[in-house]
């Protein structure tokens, strides 16, 4: 019997590397005990939330019995914690972000859906670098769009490959979707980088403009910015709304407060996007209408409260640190990240599938790069204790000597 859509059958089969790894992790569990296994699957943050939290959440909590302490709010969410995210954005994206250009949502995947489903129609295309996140396709092709994946360049630290890019843009494209620091490899988007790929949106909508004036569909840059905060050795992540008008900045709370489950996040329209306002109006009704309804209230004011704290992020570099020696130590190839916390080596010979399959035979877990769009390389999170990380090592060892006959 045919029990669901064929699209959500692709979308099932296109996610399934995660969810099996996810699986077999259970599975090596339960045999060998949780400690024996090392498992770099899921980009879960353990570090502890900011001491603040705690404090932040008992003051909540206080007034959570009033009349409606608890209960809806508008739909593009609280209005002191718009103003408040609105003046955190102004600082980060040196742009005069308002309150009004700002939507809470269930996340930073919520941003994504809730946008998509205000602009994208059947057929639609959205473009974006390979590796990428692997729930982009599905998150706009709920509703008919198509994600096109450029790869871009990992001998030049996975640089997007922007004249690729470029070249693939058609009528029907309506996004430029980037992740920086980007899930899994890493990479931070150099600024000049990032003036390219504006200049393309401004051309293309100067273009469109002038063909079709009012009727003119325009065309998105879409930044995913959940890891912005996660940049090492000073490196800076560049902010994009001062490069175009048609600037869409995206983010969470989940991994800069350790608050994932929270479900917390945020849509940031640029201020000068021509109808801006009819596209916010449209995020707060598609926000609504898929059922989000409004961002989780506790969550709203918890990160309007502290939006100066993150996690302890020597944590990560820590491990960051420890992840590069282990690989470097077993003879792996990869670019040293400078975001986030994943790494996206090489695979060695080229199979990723063989790869992983050699690292399970250690008790080590990780994810094929072809779930993320790049076959040949594997996923690595450093979201777990560094006793795991240093655990592995004499299995990554063995793992690559078995693979080198």
């Amino acid at each position: 019997m045919q029990t669901v859509t064929n699209q959500i059958k692709q979308s099932m089969a296109g996610s399934s590397w995660i969810r099996k790894m996810f699986e077999k992790g259970i599975e090596l569990k339960k045999q060998h005990g949780a400690d024996a296994v090392c498992d770099f699957s899921l980009g879960n943050p353990d570090v502890p939330p900011p001491a603040k939290t705690k404090e932040v959440l008992e003051a909540i909590a206080a007034k959570a019995i009033e009349p409606l302490g608890l209960g809806y709010c508008p739909n593009a969410g609280l209005p002191p914690v718009r103003e408040a995210i609105a003046g955190y954005l102004a600082k980060q994206q040196a742009t005069e972000v308002k309150a009004g250009n700002v939507i809470m949502t269930v996340g930073a995947a919520g941003a994504l859906v809730s946008f998509f489903r205000a602009v994208i129609e059947p057929g639609d295309e959205v473009i974006c670098p390979a590796p990428y996140f692997v729930e982009y396709g599905s998150y706009c092709g709920h509703f008919g769009g198509v994600l096109k994946a450029i790869a871009s360049k990992p001998d030049e630290g996975f640089r997007p490959d922007f004249d690729a890019m470029a070249a693939a843009v058609t009528p029907k494209t309506r996004a430029f979707l980037i992740n920086s620091p980007n899930n899994p490899t890493g990479c931070i988007y150099a600024e000049e980088d990032l003036k390219r790929l504006a200049e393309i949106v401004n051309n293309v909508n100067a273009d469109r403009q002038a063909e079709f004036g009012d009727a003119a569909r325009p065309l998105y840059l879409l930044s995913d910015e959940p890891y912005r905060a996660f940049a090492y050795d000073g490196a800076v992540v560049p902010p994009v709304m001062p490069l175009t008008p048609y600037a869409v900045v995206l983010g969470s709370f989940s991994k800069t407060l350790s608050l994932a489950g929270e479900r917390i996040g945020y849509v940031a329209i640029h201020p000068e996007m021509p109808d801006g306002t009819t596209l916010v109006n449209a995020v707060t009704l598609t926000n609504r209408t898929l059922g989000f309804v409004n961002a989780p209230v506790i969550g709203q004011r918890l990160a309007a409260q502290l939006l100066d704290q993150t996690v302890d992020l020597e944590i990560y570099d820590r491990r960051r640190k420890l992840m590069a020696k282990v690989l470097s130590d077993a003879g792996v190839e990869f670019v040293e990240p400078k975001g986030a916390f994943y790494f996206f080596p090489k695979a060695p010979g080229g199979d990723d599938l063989k790869f992983v399959d050699a690292l399970q035979e250690e008790l080590i877990l990780a994810v094929p790069g072809r779930g993320f769009g790049m076959a040949g390389h594997i996923r690595l999170s450093c979201s777990v204790d560094e006793k795991i990380i240093a655990r592995s090592a004499e299995g990554f060892k063995r793992a690559v000597a078995k693979m080198r006959g």
